[in-house]
């Protein structure tokens, strides 16, 4: 029997391929996949064939944010169980961060070419994954919705990441999948007021829908100086993080969450000293996932993040349309409602 998965070959190479279908060993739970975001990470590895430093030297299934079933009967989990995937496999702990395991060295992610041979993703029909990564779904949240537990989880980590919002002014600076959802995760977990920044006013619009009181138009607006307690930056571009440090209140926090260029860049950090601003770091999550799929049971204003749905024939306009943020927010790959035989579309590699 075969199956599909998306595959990124290299720059501009993106393929819908038949491969046979995976068989699960001792202590792994075979998915059959209903949804699979599109994250960044896919769209570095399709555009540019790599993402940092961490080239596609083979094929690479694409796609770490999963929901499902379970396929066949396994320990504790019938067929049909509806499920998301923790797409982490830690490295080794290390003195002083034993409790972090995300930022353990030699840490694995699912859809990641960081080591050779790859991790291949769960872009696909069917994923094979330990039984440990499973996190079963409370059977009234929608399979659709719950595609976003992972970026969702973590927008919740930078949140804990920041000691909680409780009662606090948060700007959100950048507006992309993540930023949308840390933004709504934010005025769920009780912020006091919730402002979010970007370029574009789609987006913008998707924010005030989950929650923002406010939002600025950058370009056209800046955020009020020294008027948030937290700044979670998702952005990701070393302007943003400027603009973060002026809008945080002297003593506040700004947590980076969004991937900055690995090369050196200026930034004007005197306020940092003078107004003894804390500024962290946020990389991915860990129990936040559990946390992510609670909040998705309780807050359905976050499927709103979720604008567009694509079969996997339509992979290519898939990945075009969530490199454009004018026109998108969280684009999915819905496996489960469309037949497998079906032909690729033009541009889609078979």
């Amino acid at each position: 029997m075969t199956m599909r998965a998306i595959t990124v070959h290299g720059a501009e190479d993106l393929r819908l391929e038949f491969r046979s279908e995976p068989v699960p060993g001792p202590d792994e739970v075979l998915i059959r996949v209903g949804y699979a975001g599109v994250c960044g990470s896919d769209l570095h590895y399709y555009r540019s064939g790599r993402v940092g430093a961490f080239e596609v030297r083979e094929p690479l299934v694409v796609g770490h944010e999963i929901s499902g079933r379970v396929a066949v009967d396994a320990p504790g989990l019938p067929a049909g169980t509806p499920v998301t995937v923790h797409p982490a496999t830690p490295g080794a702990p290390q003195p002083g961060i034993e409790r972090r395991p995300n930022i353990w060295p030699g840490s694995r992610y699912l859809g990641s070419a960081a080591t050779t041979p790859h991790t291949q993703g769960a872009m696909s029909d069917l994923a094979v994954v330990r039984a440990d990564q499973i996190r079963v779904l409370p059977d009234d949240l929608p399979l659709r919705r719950a595609v976003l537990a992972e970026p969702l989880a973590v927008g919740l980590h930078a949140i804990a990441r920041a000691d909680g919002v409780v009662g606090k002014r948060v700007l959100v600076s950048g507006a992309g999948p993540i930023g949308l959802l840390a933004a709504g995760a934010a005025h769920a977990s009780g912020a006091a007021s919730v402002t979010v920044s970007d370029l574009h006013a789609a987006p913008l619009e998707i924010a005030r829908r989950l929650g923002a009181a406010d939002v600025v138009r950058v370009g056209a607006q800046e955020a009020p100086a020294e008027a948030f307690d937290v700044v979670l930056e998702c952005a990701g571009a070393p302007a943003a993080v400027d603009a973060a440090i002026r809008a945080t209140r002297r003593g506040g926090v700004v947590v980076l969450l969004g991937m900055l260029p690995g090369d050196a860049r200026p930034y004007t950090l005197v306020d940092v000293v003078t107004r003894e601003i804390d500024v962290r770091g946020s990389f991915r999550f860990d129990h936040e996932l559990d946390d992510a799929v609670a909040m998705l049971a309780t807050t359905p204003a976050l499927g709103h993040v979720v604008t567009d749905v694509f079969g996997p024939r339509d992979a290519l306009a898939a990945f075009d349309r969530a490199a454009d943020p004018r026109t998108s927010s969280k684009v999915v790959i819905e496996f489960a409602g469309e037949s497998v035989d079906a032909a690729p579309a033009a541009g889609v590699q078979g």
